[in-house]
Order: C-alpha cells, then structure tokens, then sequence
C-alpha cells in the first residue's frame, strides 16, 4: 500500500471513529432516562391537570329511568309501566351471597382495590387506539361510572375520563353504595336493567328471594347477555354460560364466600321461558289508573314527574276476587249482548267496585271492556245518576238527624207517608210532584215499604221533611261528592252524578255502623325502595250514629226479601242464607241501572250506563254524538233495564261465590229488622192527594230484633217493576260529547228549579 493509501484509509476510519462517537453522544444513558422520566412526569402533571378538571358529572338520564311497578298483595307483579325495565332496589333487598356472585364474576379485587384497574384500562386504551375494539378488565367501579355517568362509546377520551371519574368515586362512595349502582344499572338482556327486573324475567321472582345459584347465573349473563341467554342461546352459548357460572362459583369458593361442599351441591338453574311483557290488557289498565291517580294526588305530583319511574305500588285487590267479579260480568251480561245484531247492545257499559267495609280496600273493580277499546273507567266516572240508589241517604239523614214528618211524626220504618202518584211536595219554595213508576199511585205506605217499592213520593216529601240541605250534608259526610250541588227537591231521585266507586263507599259506611269508609285501591307506594309514603286512612270517623246506619241497613234488607230485588238477589242460586241489605236504582230515560248491597263483610256496586257507541241520528232526527247518554231499553233483547235486572244479577253471581259464609248483621236498631211491610191500597190519580204525612203504625207487639229473619215469605205475587226516577223538569246530568268525567255538578247551574235552594 503506498503512502497515499494509508492516508486515505486513516480518513475512512477518523470518519468512523467520528461517527460512531456521534450517535453514542446522542443517545447516552443518561440522556435516555431523562426522557423517560421526563414523559413520565409530562404524564403525571397532564394526569394531575385532568384530575382537576374533570368533576364527577350527574348520572345521565337514562340511566336513573324506571318503570312503575304495581303488585298485589301477595307480592305478584300486576303490571309494569315506563319506557324502561328498571326497578331500583336497595342492596339490603339483595342476598349477600348473591351480592358476592357479582364480584366473582368481574373483580375480585373490588373490596380492597382503588376503583381502577391500571393494566386493564391501559389494555383498553391501547387497543382502542389500535383499532381493536371493545376491551374488558375495567372494575366494577369502572363499568358502573360508564353506565351511570358516561355512555359506551369506544374512545380514548371517555377512557381517561372513566379513569378519573372512577378513581373519585371510589373516594366519595361507599363500596356497597358502588355495588349497588352497578348491579342497578347493568343490562341484563330481556329488556330488563338492574337486578330486580332481571330477577322478575328470569326466574320470576324479586332480587331478595334469588339463591346464589340464580345470582351466579344473572352475574355471568352481564359478559353477553344476548349470547348466554338460556331461552335463545347457541349450543356453544349454553356451554359458555355454564362454563362461566361455574367460573363465578368458584371464585366464590377461592374468595370464602361460598363453602366448597355447598358449592359441590349446585346444579345450573336453568332459567323461566321469557314472558311477553305485563301488558294493561283487561282491566289492569283500569286498576293501574286508579292506583296512581291516588299516588299522584297524594304526592302533588304531574304526569311527567310519575313518569319518571320508581314507583312500586301494592294494590289492594283480591286476584281470586277480581278474577270472579270480571266472570260475573260476563256470564250474567256482555255474553248476552248482541253486538252485530243489535245497535243499542253497543251502548251497553258495566262499571262495578267492590269494598272491604272494615279495611275501606278496593277488592275488585270492573271498569270496561279494556282502556284500548273505551278509555273511561266506568268504576270511577262520576257522569251518571246514582238515581234511587241515593234513597237510603235521604232515610239515614232522617234517622241521624231524628227528623219529623210535617205533622210532628218521628221518620222510622214505621211512619206512612202517602205514596199517590205526582203527588206535590209539601213545604218546599220550589214546586216539586215526581212520577212514580209507570204513574202508579200507592195509598198510605210505611216507608219500608216505599223503600222496597222504591215509591218516588214518598221520598221527595221526606228530603223536605228532613230539609235537602241537611240530606246533602249527611250525604257529603257519607262520602258523596256534594261541592256545588243544588239543594233541590229534586236530588232525592238521585239527579246529581256518582260513581260506583263513590256509592261503595257510601254503602260500605253503612256496613260500618256509621263509620266512615272512602275506598282506597293503594295499600301501600314507595319510591325507589326507600319507605312507604303516608295514604290516608281508609277508616275514618263516626260520621252518622251507628243505630241511624243499622236502622238503614235493617230496612234495605227489605227491598232484597220483599222489594225490587228479590228475584235477582234474595232468589238467587248460592245465596245460602246469606243476608243481604241493597238498593236498586233506575235512572231518567233509562240511562243508566244499579244495584249497590252490602253483605256483613262485602259491598259491592254496580252500574251500568247507556253511552253511544258512535255517532248517528236518534228516532228524533237529532244527531247523537258518540259518548253521549243514551236509553239502555232494549239491551240484550228485552224492554227496560232495570237495576233489579242485570246489575242485581251480577252482583248476586258475584257476591254469592265470594261470601259464601251466612254471616248475620249485627244491627243496634229499634226498628227491627227488615220491618215487615204492611199492604198498600192503590189509589187512582183522581183521588186527593192528603198533603201531609200520616202518622206511623201502630207498634208490633213483638219485641224488636237485631236481626233480620234468615228467610222472608214468598211474594204472592210477581215483582213489580221498579219505579224509575223519571219526572218533569228536574235537574239531571247532562250527556256527555265525550268520554271525559263531568263535573263534579253534573246538573248544571241554569236550572229553574234547582236554583234557589230550600228555605226552613
């Protein structure tokens, strides 16, 4: 090599020498760990920074939504409504075992760890930016901040956010109040959020009876519940779950939580076939309005804060009585209503409630052929006239307030009146002469027998007797609705509007000796698991004298053993020698018919209402708009419907299968019992009237009962028909042009007879 060489090639390696020299300047050690620690501190000050910016947000919405739950009071669920599945409950509602199963399954650590699980949401993070999609390993503090705080999408920012978020959780929350969000909040397929509903769709139970095998099963679903759903899983998503349920179980055993020979002992519970979701078919819908329409008012609360959800509502209805009630209806009625072949069957509405007089619950109500096919609850509207259902208030007025006949008579059951047709009202500012039915006069008649005969006279000249405002005030205090009612002559036919709700109770303070009974059909409402709100008391306080309401309930024995209801109810197969106190009732043009009674435990009411079924024009010419009162004449094939007909009817099916015990009144009257009437002389319209009240029948010389007889001689004769309510001129309720209940007065405030009011 010449010298030129050598050179050239100790240049070639001063370069290299140079060059190497150069790169391990620039990455020394030293200047290595200095930008690791310094990222890491970039990091941890960017950490600290978000750590102070992010704040614990308000759960989302749709998170805290709920469905209102309404059971019965046997603990099975009636219906569910709401948007959402969900049921809060507490986790003291939650077996601790089955509380642990949730743990086992997802994070074992969760007791003791931070809230965040570092690896994991770092996992997460890294195959998010991947591309990698979903990721577990997130702790059950993390999965609840993502269902209760965030949302599921899949981005880095809601990952840091969920690691900050949870990390401040942890800190301000209990585990156990933690737990209870996540098991609340998760999505268990089905339709069902949080344990309770899911609890319900599975095994058809609530969360506080699940046994841990149960507990396991709901926990492993979480993972995919889609895919381990029992009722629509794969072969290979069945051998998944189980292979996940026996994961969860074990992990049991490896924590202490589940004793090994326990755990030996399991076997995979299969879960229920998935149920279509509680509907408000049938009359649920009309119960399930009716319990919270009392929630709403007793809360002061709107349509959108119920809404809301959380509600859990116990009703007070008897399935095994409301399953008879609703059969009552239609094998004594809608089976025999013709609705191709006969327009008026169309018109045809039943409404029923029934009552437990010494607890004031609704046990069964009948409210109509369903909310989808007629949304008002005949049970509850008030539209209709009660007609002489309201006779018994008028005696009772009488009875409490020891009223007197115009010529200084005490009213009893013994005292005649004169019961002649059209008779004028004697004493009252307003000229006052009511029709009996089908004109017909009756002589001088006890007022036991013009109860049983339900004779319009005779009860027009006792309100003015008793003074209509004092009859409308022991009528309030009874439980009718009597706010802006006229004081007329003409209420004692019943022109003002009731309900059989309302008339139920009104009869169920009579069963009650007097003691005031308002029907409640809540037995008890909580939100979101927390205590029972405070509901009125169904039982109230005397409001009337308990011998002024036996000597009532005594003389409506009558109208069953010898009156208008003595074919449909004192006739009526089951019967037993059950006693049995009620009234029938007819009201103007036949719009509507009743019977309310009353056993010694049990009153019912029922009506039924002539509502059109569409628009048309009527016989008259005149167009009838649908919704609006219409006759009931003709329904299923016959003439008139009166209230001994098809509601004594129904009410006898009814009552007679759900009390069969022959349980007797116990009555504190002077009166006796079901007074015996005496014959009444039929006069005819030409003969004068006498203007006053006779004085009563002379005393029977057998000591009074307490009881009315077990059995009553049979009429010699066949039923008259009852007397209807129709008269002249007299304030009624007015037809509806809708289904919307009327006002509460239903007579209006233009009448000419009904605007004065009665003076003295």
């Amino acid at each position: 090599m010449g010298r030129a060489d050598a050179r050239r090639a100790q240049r070639r390696g001063a370069r290299r020498a140079n060059g190497s020299g150069g790169i391990r300047r620039l990455f020394t050690w030293k200047k290595l760990l200095g930008t690791f620690f310094g990222l890491c501190l970039l990091g941890m000050g960017t950490f600290i920074v978000l750590y102070a910016m992010v704040d614990v947000p308000v759960g989302n919405a749709q998170a805290k939504l709920q469905s209102n739950v309404y059971k019965y009071p046997d603990g099975t669920v009636l219906a569910r409504t709401g948007k959402v599945n969900r049921e809060i409950v507490g986790l003291s509602q939650v077996p601790k075992d089955v509380q642990r199963t949730f743990v086992a399954a997802e994070n074992k650590s969760f007791y003791t760890d931070k809230g965040v699980d570092l690896k994991g949401t770092t996992r997460g993070l890294i195959n998010t930016i991947s591309g990698k999609g979903k990721q577990g390993g997130s702790t059950i503090t993390q999965q609840y901040v993502k269902n209760y705080y965030l949302d599921q999408d899949q981005t880095v920012t809601r990952k840091l956010k969920e690691l900050v978020i949870s990390l401040k959780v942890d800190q301000q929350k209990s585990k156990e109040d933690i737990l209870a969000g996540y098991i609340n909040t998760s999505y268990y397929g089905r339709g069902a959020y949080g344990i309770q509903a899911a609890a319900q769709a599975y095994y058809g139970k609530d969360a506080k009876e699940l046994d841990v095998d149960e507990g396991a099963y709901l926990a492993a679903l979480l993972q995919a519940p889609s895919q381990y759903d029992w009722a629509v899983a794969t072969p290979k998503g069945k051998r998944m779950v189980k292979e996940r349920w026996n994961y969860v179980l074990n992990n049991m055993v490896e924590e202490h939580w589940l004793d090994a020979g326990k755990r030996q002992g399991l076997t995979f519970p299969v879960p229920h076939a998935p149920k279509p979701a509680d509907g408000l078919t049938g009359q649920k819908g009309y119960i399930v309005n009716a319990a919270r329409a009392v929630v709403q008012k007793q809360q002061h609360l709107s349509d959108a804060q119920f809404d809301a959800g959380g509600w859990t509502i116990t009703v007070t209805i008897d399935k095994k009585k409301q399953e008879q009630l609703e059969k009552s209806v239609k094998d004594r009625l809608t089976s025999k209503l013709d609705l191709k072949r006969r327009d008026v069957d169309k018109d045809v509405q039943a409404g029923a409630v029934s009552v437990d007089p010494k607890t004031g619950g609704v046990v069964a109500l009948y409210g109509g052929t369903g909310l989808t096919e007629h949304w008002t609850s005949n049970a509850t509207r008030r539209d209709y006239q009660p007609a002489s259902t309201f006779k018994p208030i008028i005696f009772a007025a009488a009875l409490d307030e020891e009223a007197q006949t115009r010529d200084g008579q005490p009213i009893n059951a013994n005292t005649r009146y004169d019961g002649r047709n059209r008779r004028p009202v004697v004493g009252s500012d307003i000229a006052f002469a009511p029709p009996n039915e089908d004109e017909a006069s009756y002589g001088q008649v006890t007022v036991q027998t013009a109860m049983n005969k339900s004779i319009n006279s005779v009860f027009a000249q006792m309100g003015v007797d008793v003074h209509m405002d004092t009859v409308m005030q022991v009528a309030g205090k009874l439980g009718m609705d009597v706010k802006g009612l006229p004081v007329v002559p003409a209420q004692t036919l019943g022109s003002m509007g009731a309900s059989p709700m309302e008339m139920a109770g009104i009869y169920a303070t009579l069963d009650n000796h007097g003691k005031k009974v308002t029907p409640t059909i809540v037995k008890s409402a909580t939100r979101d698991g927390g205590a029972p709100i405070a509901l009125p008391d169904p039982i109230g306080e005397q409001v009337i004298s308990r011998q002024a309401a036996d000597s009532v309930t005594s003389v409506l024995t009558g109208v069953v053993d010898d009156g208008t209801a003595r074919v449909s109810v004192r006739d009526a197969a089951g019967r037993r020698g059950q006693q049995v106190a009620g009234k029938t009732g007819t009201s103007d043009n036949n719009k509507s018919a009743w019977f309310t009674g009353y056993t010694p435990k049990l009153v019912t009411s029922v009506g039924l209402f002539g509502e059109a079924a569409e628009t048309h024009k009527g016989a008259d010419g005149k167009r009838i708009l649908k919704g609006s009162q219409v006759t009931l004449k003709g329904a299923a094939g016959g003439g008139r419907v009166n209230g001994g007909g098809f509601p004594a009817e129904i009410w006898a099916d009814y009552m007679f299968k759900e009390t069969s015990e022959a349980v007797k009144f116990d009555l504190d009257t002077d009166m006796g019992a079901a007074v015996a009437p005496t014959p009444s002389v039929t006069s005819s319209p030409s003969d004068e009237p006498s203007d006053e009240a006779s004085p009563s029948e002379e005393p029977s010389s057998e000591a009074p009962s307490s009881e009315p007889p077990a059995e009553s001689p049979p009429p010699s004769t066949s039923p008259d028909p009852e007397p209807s309510d129709t008269s002249t001129g007299l304030p009624t309720v007015p037809d509806p042009t809708d289904t919307a209940e009327a006002p509460l007065n239903p007579a209006g405030d233009k009448q000419d007879n009904g605007s004065r009011g009665l003076r003295g």
